[in-house]
Order: C-alpha cells, then sequence, then structure tokens
C-alpha cells in the first residue's frame, strides 16, 4: 500500500497536479539536521556499541582513517584557489578534507562520548573560521558546494549534542554566511552536479542559520536542477531543462547531455560523461532529500523520490556489470559510482518498501561504504539499514 501511495504521488507530481508549497522551510528547524538526525545518530551508537554488523565495521573504518587522526593539524587558508580540476589547487584539498575530518570527529564523539574527538572537531572548524576570507578562480562555487557540504553536518551535531561547549560557533555562523552562501545560493549553470552539490551545502548552512528565506530559494532551484538532471519518460521526448540554461532546441539538450539523443527512465545528465560525476549528482539529490525529510517535508513520496530511485537503479545495473547496448553513451561507459547509494537505498527501500534489487546489490556489495574525499563520508554507518 506505501508503494502505491509512492508512486501515485510521484506520477501526480510529474504531471505537474501537485505543487510544492510556497514556505518549504520549517517553521521550527530540526537540530541536528542536516543529513543526519538524531534518531539516525542515536541508531548507529546503539549498533555500534553493541557490535552490530555492518555499523561495527563501518565505524571501525571511520576510525581507522585519516580524518579521525586526533593528530591532525588544521591547514586553514584567507584564500581558497581552485582552478579547472583543481588546478591550481591552494587550499582546496586541505579545506574540503579539513570539513570532512571535522564531520568524522563529529560522528566519532557521538558515539564514543570521547571529549577528544568534540575537540578535534571543534579546532578544525574555528581554524578555518578565523582565517577564511573567500574562494577564487573558475572551480570556486564548486569547492565552495563541497566543502560547504561537510561544514554544516559537522557543526550541527557538536552545537547541538556536545555539551562542553563551543566558545566560537557564532564566529563560524559567520563564516557560513558570509564566505559560503553568497559563492552558491544563486546556483550554477554548469554541469548539474555542480549545482545539485552548491544546493546541498545551501540547504544544510540554511539549517544551521535557521535562515528559511534561503532555504526556500536553495530548495526552488533543488527541485527544478533535479527535474533537468534525471529522465524520467513522462517528461516527454526531451528531458527537461533548467530555463536560465537557454537549452531551447533538441540539438542543445543533446550535447549538453554529452550527445546522448535516446533518453530513458533513469538516465542522468552527466550518464554518458562519467559515473563518477554522476554520483556526486546522486548522492547530493539524496542528501537534499534527507535533510528534507528530517525538517519536515518528505519529497521521497514526490517526483525528487522517483527520479532518485531510477537513477540510482539505472546507474547501478550498470556498475554491477550489465553489457551496455550500442545506442547508450556509444557503447561505452566510463563507471565508479562511489559510496553514494545508501542514504537514497534507506529511504526508498527500507522505510517505503520499494524493491530495489540493483540499488540493493550495489549497496550491499560495497559496505562499509567509506568516503570520496569530497563531500561523501561514512554513510553505512549513518544511514545503513537505518529506519529512523
Amino acid at each position: 500500500m506505501r508503494r502505491t501511495a509512492l508512486l501515485t504521488a510521484a506520477a501526480a507530481l510529474v504531471a505537474g497536479a501537485l505543487a510544492w508549497p510556497a514556505d518549504a522551510a520549517p517553521t521550527t528547524f530540526a537540530h541536528p539536521g542536516v543529513t543526519v538526525s538524531q534518531g539516525q545518530l542515536d541508531f548507529a551508537r546503539t549498533k555500534v556499541n553493541a557490535g552490530a554488523q555492518p555499523w561495527k565495521g563501518a565505524f571501525d573504518q571511520l576510525l581507522a582513517s585519516k580524518y579521525a587522526d586526533l593528530n591532525r593539524t588544521p591547514k586553514p587558508r584567507a584564500v581558497v584557489e581552485c582552478g579547472s580540476y583543481s588546478n591550481p589547487n591552494y587550499g582546496c584539498t586541505d579545506e574540503r578534507e579539513d570539513a570532512i575530518a571535522a564531520y568524522t570527529d563529529a560522528l566519532a564523539w557521538y558515539i564514543t562520548r570521547d571529549d577528544r574527538y568534540a575537540k578535534k572537531a571543534i579546532q578544525l572548524m574555528d581554524a578555518w573560521s578565523a582565517t577564511l576570507t573567500d574562494h577564487t578562480n573558475s572551480n570556486a562555487p564548486l569547492q565552495t558546494g563541497w566543502a560547504g557540504s561537510s561544514w554544516p553536518k559537522a557543526a550541527e551535531i557538536i552545537k547541538y549534542t556536545y555539551t562542553g561547549g563551543w566558545a566560537n560557533s557564532g564566529r563560524f555562523a559567520t563564516m557560513l554566511r558570509n564566505v559560503y552562501l553568497p559563492e552558491i545560493i544563486n546556483g550554477s549553470n554548469s554541469n548539474g552536479n555542480w549545482e545539485l552539490s552548491m544546493m546541498e551545502a545551501a540547504v544544510g548552512i540554511s539549517v544551521f542559520l535557521e535562515d528559511r528565506t534561503s532555504y526556500d530559494k536553495a530548495m526552488a532551484k533543488f527541485r527544478t536542477r533535479t527535474a533537468a538532471y534525471v529522465y524520467l519518460a513522462s517528461d516527454g521526448s526531451v528531458p527537461k531543462t533548467v530555463p536560465s540554461q537557454n537549452l531551447d532546441t533538441t540539438a542543445k539538450i543533446v550535447a549538453y547531455w554529452q550527445g546522448q539523443s535516446t533518453f530513458v527512465t533513469g538516465l542522468t545528465q552527466e550518464t554518458c560523461r562519467d559515473f563518477t560525476h554522476t554520483g556526486y549528482g546522486i548522492s547530493a539529490i539524496s542528501h537534499i532529500a534527507e535533510t528534507s525529510r528530517i525538517q519536515g517535508q518528505d519529497l521521497y513520496g514526490t517526483d525528487v523520490g522517483e527520479r532518485l530511485r531510477q537513477a540510482l537503479g539505472f546507474q547501478a545495473k550498470y556498475e554491477l556489470g550489465t553489457a551496455v547496448p550500442g545506442w547508450l553513451c556509444g557503447g561505452s561507459l566510463k563507471l565508479g559510482l562511489g559510496p553514494v547509494t545508501e542514504v537514497g537505498y534507506n529511504a526508498l527501500h527500507n522505510r517505503l518498501g520499494i524493491a530495489m534489487t540493483n540499488t540493493q546489490t550495489l549497496t550491499e556489495r560495497n559496505r562499509p561504504a567509506g568516503s570520496n574525499n569530497l563531500f561523501v563520508a561514512w554513510e553505512t554507518l549513518t544511514h545503513g539499514d537505518n529506519p529512523s
């Protein structure tokens, strides 16, 4: 019955029969509430402390990673300069990895209750908030999106669960508001994974700042971009587009979709580029949907959930080794989806009861899911078979 309701709601949204309410932001924000909820943290902690798998193995992987090293030295810069493909790379890797480390330490704190991890997360966040003033060069929006996706996840856990105090949390909030949010909130007309990652950061930052205006703006851009990133047959003969991109002919759309001219349900705008970048887009969709659910608006029962389900299943099928037909990307795919399936799979399969055979096989094969060293980390631990 729940699956029928999901599909009915998705079909109605695709047809345009349902409208997202104008006041998308919650009246009262839930904390911690960026990608991971209090209930999910408690579930993971209980499982790890009981030695249950796959959570214990996932946590052991986290603790053994470089991101959980209590001897880590923050490497903040006043100006992070990132060119195309991080060339030049002046602080790009350092910023992303310090942000992931802060989130890693926050998770380690919550599960172990060892103050050293909370203090390390605070040290990393304080170092950057005392130093960073700008992101520059061509990859600045994407870099800001990637690092800005991890910082609020760490900050939410520390601010709302650590009782030892965080004196500079206000300065950290100012950094997010003045350095990160202006760079990402207006979106991007580049490949879809850019804007999706930027909106993930914008949504997370808006939750931490309790900024309802920015939250609504980011969510609106997210919904438009998701519809333009994952194709459903019900979209028509060609994919939906982002109006500002002026993709007003089939030829322009095909070029933007990496030369792919046959459109089938679950194909993404970057499938024919490579699965790695496609994974970035899918991951951001799942993270925003998860944050929205925690904040009281469940998108999994809408066309967002249907596009996420289809994108996961389509990519998983080929990642698992299905032969590539000649009509798809010239008969050749660049695989490597990354550790990005846990959040969407848990929400759609475990919570809503939808069969997702290929996604399930890939998810279980890749456990425990680690980090992509950009903005994804430890999702078997936080979302693996997590009912909360």
